[in-house]
């Protein structure tokens, strides 16, 4: 496999892996993850209002004033205030961005399904099983049907992971099946390159015995 690759099917994987991990975070730590994640994008959205206050600090000397880094530093640091003071809140709005990416995600495995069905590969059925019922789970985290901060905390959970799952187990169907694509690219070059040399002697062959046969026949001319 080339880098390009590599790079996906690794960065699909720690996705995955980060995911499942959340998961099973919400199932078993349910207040104690919701908690730490608000603290965490409060504290995020806090520092990039500080760094946009200071690039505005910075530009009251230029001709050119930065007057919206004022803005936004402001109205980011009060959301982060507002996410850190109200870290249940976070639970609302985490399924819905998590079912946003799933549904991304599931969706590019799909696209892959179908392109594995047109060359009549057999794992498409597979990836494309996968592929629906991880979008189900992301539309479901999506609408988000559930009602209670506890409950719906410990549903986001169960789907996170069993997504992960899923993405985990389709990740690794989809490279071994480019592995196996790729090594029979590789065979048939090398086929065909074999083929290629045994036609190139057999050339060089025929045109040697076409000179011997001539030289021969100059020979017997020669002796007459």
């Amino acid at each position: 496999m080339d880098s390009l690759l590599k790079k996906f099917f690794a960065s699909s994987l720690l996705t995955s892996i980060t995911l499942l991990l959340l998961g099973l975070l919400l199932i078993f730590q349910s207040e104690v993850t919701i908690i730490t994640i608000s603290y965490i994008i409060g504290a995020i959205l806090i520092a990039l209002g500080i760094l946009g206050i200071i690039k505005f600090i910075r530009s009251l000397n230029n001709d050119y004033k930065e007057e919206l880094n004022i803005v936004y530093g402001v109205v980011t640091i009060i959301l982060g205030i507002l996410v850190i003071k109200n870290p249940h809140a976070i639970a609302s709005v985490l399924p819905i961005v998590i079912g946003i990416g799933i549904v991304i995600n599931s969706a590019t495995k799909l696209q892959y399904a179908f392109e594995l069905k047109t060359i009549n590969n057999s794992l498409w059925k597979s990836t494309l099983i996968i592929s629906i019922i991880s979008t189900i789970f992301g539309v479901i985290l999506l609408f988000n049907p559930f009602k209670g901060a506890v409950f719906i905390t410990k549903i986001i959970g169960i789907l996170i992971a069993l997504y992960a799952i899923l993405d985990i187990i389709s990740t690794f169907s989809i490279r071994n099946n480019v592995i196996e694509i790729n090594k029979t690219i590789e065979k048939s070059v090398v086929d065909a390159e074999v083929i290629e040399e045994e036609v190139a002697e057999d050339k060089k062959s025929s045109t040697k015995k076409k000179k011997v046969t001539k030289s021969n026949k100059d020979t017997k001319k020669g002796d007459k």
